[in-house]
């Protein structure tokens, strides 16, 4: 059975994320080390910065996934929507509907927040992903650019 519910500062899972945050961050091949994961888990645990974290969580209390998103301003619509930074689950537990239910919740987040909608971008590649938010959301017609500095 899975569970999913809002990541509150807990100890016992703290190094569960952190091994669920290298995997991701191996997945996407970006290098990763301790001194940014302390700044993620902070900023999950700062109540003045607009940035959560859900997880999705077996019988057994273990993390089998997370997301991570944020408020963001919308200036066409003069509103604040919510964006999707980052979705993870283990590779044992996918196809097994954590996936549905992190967006459930994260549906349910974004409502109580008074969101209209809420964005995300993935990797051109990312099919199998890419599959899944195709059942579960809109496909936008936006091209994302980025500017390094």
């Amino acid at each position: 059975m899975t569970t999913v519910k809002v990541l509150v500062p807990q100890t016992h899972d703290k190094p569960q994320w952190y091994e669920l945050y290298r995997g991701y961050a191996e997945f996407y091949q970006v290098p990763m080390n301790d001194e940014i994961m302390d700044n993620v888990w902070s900023w999950i645990h700062d109540e003045a910065n607009p940035f959560y974290a859900i997880v999705a969580k077996d019988e057994n209390d273990s993390l089998l996934g997370f997301m991570h998103f944020r408020a963001m301003p919308s200036p066409l619509r003069g509103t604040t929507v919510g964006f999707l930074d980052d979705l993870f689950v283990i590779p044992k537990a996918r196809g097994k509907g954590v996936v549905t239910a992190l967006y459930d919740e994260l549906k349910k987040q974004g409502k109580a927040k008074g969101w209209p909608l809420i964005r995300w971008i993935t990797a051109e590649n990312n099919y199998r992903a890419r599959a899944v938010y195709d059942g579960l959301s809109n496909k936008t017609h936006w091209v994302t650019y980025q500017l390094d500095l």
